[in-house]
């Protein structure tokens, strides 16, 4: 088909990683009060952020950050999350940990899932945490696109541990991307062609996760995958069903795209798709119950803005404290662009919206 054509020219993200390798070489960081240490947390790459020490030695609040870019681009080194990271440990007096998972082509999930697991897990033991000066009762896991799927997926994973000692204070995702069943929201429609994250592109992203297969994607597209057919997504319908989950104001006159009948072969070759540490949205609400205080941002011109706003809906129907702040005219990624040349005023905004919540409430 035309769309797996085109995703496979043009996209190598080998590629699109050395471009932004090359964009960090030309925007140098620049020291700062902030110290950073680069070290392992049970073998997982991480960069610590520490603020500048102060006379009182009080404990610190904390959060663990895990960076966007689909599972596949980025670093929590390039300079964007370097100076996302260093501003949240200067503003907030925390210490911010920043998670440097393995990333796809050569990794695919639940890798991803499983270095954010495994990190998270090391430094809320409480040697570590004392080791950085951290208060075990205000510690948050936050993250942006794909790094907000991932942190809601640990935090989900880390509330079902009886063995687990910490727990997260808040959680707070930037316009994740929550659910690979419907490709037909009325975002993923109102911003198919939407510049930085268009449809095709997020459903690349998902394909190259699961180390799927090209010939998939049109299907995708029009959500064969989850037909009415396809028993095993049956379970799942309702806790994707924007028509209850979302207002008619984000609705528009949108109508849900859902076949009579499409291809079960792609489940079987793909059934991560239906997996919750890869689709936080898909958990059943005694899962939900269990999460922190939650914050919840989207823009609108976004495909992934119904992703957020149906996990507000559905972690607010299961009793926990929700803020959803939405912006109508910022755009999927803008919270990392602050510093040349992509220095927006939007991206401020956000970001500086983000950090005031953190503030009034880790």
């Amino acid at each position: 088909c035309n769309l797996a054509h085109y995703l496979g020219l043009g996209h190598h993200l080998r590629i699109l990683n050395f471009i932004i390798g090359t964009f960090d070489k030309v925007n140098p960081q620049h020291e700062d009060r902030v110290k950073m240490t680069d070290t392992q947390f049970d073998g997982v790459e991480v960069r610590v952020y520490e603020p500048p020490a102060k006379a009182e030695k009080n404990l610190r609040r904390s959060v663990v950050y895990i960076h966007g870019g689909g599972w596949a681009l980025s670093s929590t080194r390039g300079s964007f999350y370097n100076n996302l990271c260093s501003i949240m440990a200067e503003s907030l007096d925390a210490v911010v940990v920043s998670i440097e998972y393995r990333l796809v082509p050569d990794f695919h999930f639940p890798a991803q899932f499983e270095d954010v697991l495994h990190a998270t897990r090391h430094f809320l033991r409480p040697e570590v945490l004392a080791q950085y000066s951290v208060d075990p009762s205000r510690v948050a896991i936050s993250g942006d696109s794909a790094g907000g799927n991932l942190a809601a997926a640990v935090c989900q994973e880390l509330s079902q541990d009886e063995n687990e000692t910490s727990s997260f204070k808040l959680q707070a995702l930037i316009y994740p991307v929550l659910q690979a069943f419907d490709f037909n929201t009325p975002s993923y429609r109102q911003n198919e062609f939407s510049p930085v994250l268009p449809r095709f592109v997020m459903v690349k992203f998902w394909i190259d996760y699961f180390s799927g297969n090209y010939e998939f994607a049109q299907s995708l597209v029009v959500n064969n995958h989850t037909s009415l057919d396809v028993s095993e997504a049956s379970p799942f319908r309702d806790r994707v069903d924007w028509t209850s989950l979302i207002t008619p104001r984000f609705r528009k006159t949108y109508k849900p795209v859902t076949p009579a009948t499409g291809k079960v072969e792609i489940l079987q070759a793909i059934p991560s798709l239906l997996d919750v540490r890869a689709a936080p949205l898909l958990a059943e609400k005694q899962v939900l119950r269990l999460q922190p205080k939650t914050y919840i941002l989207t823009c609108e011109i976004d495909v992934l803005r119904d992703d957020g706003i149906m996990y507000a809906k559905r972690l607010e129907d299961a009793g926990v404290d929700i803020t959803l702040d939405h912006f109508e005219d910022c755009f999927h990624g803008c919270m990392i662009f602050t510093i040349w040349p992509t220095r927006f005023s939007a991206g401020i905004r956000i970001r500086d919206s983000y950090i005031k919540w953190l503030s009034e409430n880790l």
